[in-house]
């Protein structure tokens, strides 16, 4: 009886130890980088990865600039089915929901905005709840989870309180304008639309607003469509605009409006099921039944904690802590945000030519961003839907005319260069073949050969007005003078080096394809970032249109885009060779590399210097590529609120820490290279490709002190150098990394 009994103590034992166990997505901080401190732009958001529609709270009124949900804030003012993908691009086709206990509404966010404590409050990838303070000090509980298109919220009210639900359809209010947000022509032009069916208990209507707007062209059939469901009859009813409130009423139109709906008190318990589209209200019902239906809230959150699982999978690490381990899976959760599936089962609303297509589709790509890591890591664990995402920006550029630069969802004319190129060739070089070729061809060459309309009439500064689609503004400069002058044309150092580092993309795809006269013709183009150097200055300098050289300090950002003459000094990423020969062979390049870093001229926080730290590869100093990599990967990323020092951009601030944990990274998507760093954990496990084979990627000996890279096996095979080829990453099955712990 006894052995019966320990044995009876041990499987019980066992068993709740493996109840207990973290898996990979109970890692997961979604609140990482919702702090103004760091400026990390990210949300909480709850769905399954790559979800149409992003539900979150809302800790304030968003805009271009600012997120819905700030980890500052105190109060919530309601939870959102939002379509922001980042803090300076735009929401469009929004709805927020509020619970409610005060006697009369208060509709306007700041009105029914309710107190919280972050103690009250857990964010996981599939669920969110909090509880609020109502302004008699009782709690209201909320209960969030999603699919893709679909979510619920369940609002649990204080007993013997009243219960509200205040829906916001549509907010233009003009007191949020400012200098990247003009109100005025969305508020002539613009109303949005809801109902209250009172037999069915359902909200339904039409949010047509886009925040970005001003930027891109007019979408006369836009529209942000919603469906919600409750789970209970309505005692009262009403409609309000601009905090006019209408009882009985269900019908309504405005520019700042929406809907309320009261319950009686025989439940604690109102649920909204809330189903969206992009592409009629009979469609948001559709998605609606298909990914929640009746299905209990718990099943919708496990579904969706299901899929993150699978996705997070892709990449584990082995021997680190607890608190490590949250970084990386939250920068993995970061990787699966984005680009927001746009497809309806099998339909997709365009924002390029206004219309309903079958097919699937894709939207929110920030290239200016991604193009440098993130969509390089894509390639190796989500080859398919790299492909896929193609097949999106080609549609793009059928119905519009041009590949995009950052779609929300339409043109915005936001960043500079057409990064959709490196994008197309970089899946291309490594066998994604899953797009069609030859119009990809079409598309980038159109990039590389065709100035935009008004290229010399127009200056295209940042967040000008929409007037045409700016492509490579500057471009009949680029291919006349080789460079872009900066008395025609904004942002000409940045662009003159970008559209090099373009043009070079599509000169492989070019090669590749058996097109040998444009290759022959484009390749000189690739040097033309050399124009941009001033060898007496030692900088990449603007100069006029009569080849005037424009100076300038070290902060003045004359010519250069979010950065320094420092910022871009290094930018020619396909050239690295060329660069060093340009500024006077290897000592002088990495003597003006130590500048940059112990200098503090080196900013994680924004993209174009994210290849920096390895350039030293370049010029045989790898051990200090090696240190400096560990210093900032541990020095920007954090398990905290404020814990990315920059924008995270739709994945790319994520995407380099993951490929410099792993200990290498890809300096010139396009190359089929890589540039060796040093990995910074023990182990990771990389599922490649879509048959998911598995990397083993090994670091024996790594410790605090031993940073340094000794030796490199591939498969039990010595590697020498300071790179890997794509064809070693893909093939491989093991890379072990001896570490040392001196130069």
């Amino acid at each position: 009886m006894k052995k019966i009994f320990i044995t009876v103590l041990l499987l019980l034992a066992t068993a709740l130890g493996s109840f207990a166990r973290k898996s990979a997505v109970d890692y997961v901080n979604p609140l990482v980088g919702t702090a103004l401190k760091g400026e990390g732009g990210t949300a909480p958001f709850v769905g399954t990865p790559f979800m149409m529609t992003n539900f979150l709270p809302q800790t304030r009124e968003n805009k271009m600039g600012t997120m819905a949900y700030v980890y500052d804030d105190d109060v919530i003012m309601g939870f959102m089915a939002s379509h922001q993908p980042t803090v300076w691009m735009g929401d469009y086709g929004y709805v927020s929901l509020m619970p409610q206990t005060t006697a009369a509404p208060a509709v306007l966010p700041k009105e029914r905005a309710l107190r919280y404590d972050h103690a009250d409050e857990k964010a996981t990838p599939y669920r969110y709840t909090v509880a609020m303070r109502t302004p008699d000090g009782k709690r209201l509980n909320a209960d969030m989870t999603a699919s893709s298109r679909a979510g619920i919220m369940q609002f649990k009210f204080p007993k013997k309180s009243p219960q509200r639900v205040v829906v916001q359809g549509i907010n233009l209010n003009p007191e949020l304008g400012d200098w990247c947000n003009d109100y005025g022509p969305r508020l002539e032009k613009l109303r949005g639309y809801i109902s209250i069916d009172t037999i069915n208990n359902e909200i339904t209507g039409y949010n047509p607003d886009r925040q970005s707007a001003q930027l891109g062209p007019e979408l006369q059939n836009f529209n942000g469509y919603f469906v919600i469901k409750f789970n209970r009859p309505f005692s009262e009813w009403g409609t309000w605009d601009n905090a006019e409130l209408t009882p009985g009423s269900t019908e309504q139109y405005g520019t700042r409006s929406g809907a309320y709906v009261e319950f009686d008190g025989k439940s604690d318990l109102v649920e909204a099921r809330i189903g969206t589209s992009f592409i009629s209200l009979d469609q948001a019902r559709e998605n609606l039944d298909r990914e929640v239906g009746t299905k209990p809230f718990n099943t919708v959150a496990a579904d969706t904690r299901a899929a993150w699982e699978v996705k997070l999978a892709k990449i584990e690490p082995a021997g680190i802590d607890d608190d490590t381990k949250s970084i990386f899976y939250t920068a993995m959760y970061h990787c699966y945000l984005f680009p927001r599936e746009f497809s309806e089962y099998g339909r997709y609303y365009s924002a390029f030519d206004d219309k309903v297509h079958d097919g699937i589709s894709y939207n929110d790509y920030s290239l200016w961003d991604t193009f440098r890591a993130y969509h390089p890591l894509m390639t190796m664990i989500e080859p398919e839907l790299t492909g896929n995402w193609i097949t999106g920006l080609l549609q793009m550029y059928k119905e519009g005319g041009w590949l995009p630069m950052w779609p929300n969802p339409t043109y915005t004319n936001i960043m500079i260069g057409t990064h959709a190129d490196p994008v197309i060739a970089d899946a291309y070089m490594k066998g994604i073949r899953n797009f069609d070729v030859d119009l990809a061809y079409e598309a980038v060459r159109k990039d590389a050969m065709l100035p935009p309309d008004c290229d010399t009439q127009r200056r295209y500064g940042d967040r000008d007005r929409w007037t045409a689609y700016e492509g490579r503004a500057g471009a009949s400069y680029y291919h006349s003078l080789g460079y872009i002058p900066d008395d025609r044309t904004a942002e000409s150092v940045s662009r003159t080096l970008e559209y090099a580092f373009d043009d070079w993309c599509v000169a492989q795809l070019a090669r590749e394809l058996g097109h040998d006269e444009d290759y022959e013709r484009i390749m000189p183009m690739t040097r033309n970032y050399r124009n941009m150097y001033n060898a007496e200055k030692g900088f990449m300098l603007p100069r006029k249109y009569s080849g005037e050289w424009i100076d300038l300090d070290d902060h003045n950002r004359t010519g250069l885009t979010e950065g320094s003459k420092w910022t871009y000094l290094f930018c020619a990423m396909h050239d690295v060779p060329g660069m060093i020969e340009l500024m006077g062979g290897e000592d002088a390049f990495a003597a003006k590399l130590d500048r940059n870093f112990n200098e503090d001229f080196y900013r994680h926080d924004n993209e174009p210097g994210h290849h920096y730290i390895y350039l030293y590869d370049y010029c045989n100093r790898p051990e200090r590529a090696q240190e400096l990599v560990r210093e900032h990967s541990r020095a920007h990323y954090r398990n905290a609120p404020d814990g990315l020092d920059g924008n995270d951009d739709c994945g790319q601030m994520s995407a380099w820490y993951i490929f410099s944990t792993m200990g290498f990274y890809p300096v010139a998507p396009g190359s089929n290279s890589f540039a060796i760093g040093a990995p910074q954990y023990p182990e990771l496990r990389v599922k490649m490709g879509d048959d998911a084979h598995t990397l083993t990627i090994r670091a024996e000996g790594l410790s605090e002190e031993n940073k340094y890279i000794d030796t490199v096996e591939i498969d039990g095979r010595p590697h020498h150098g300071n790179f890997l080829t794509w064809d070693e990453l893909s093939n491989a099955r093991d890379i072990t990394f001896r570490m040392r712990g001196n130069k």
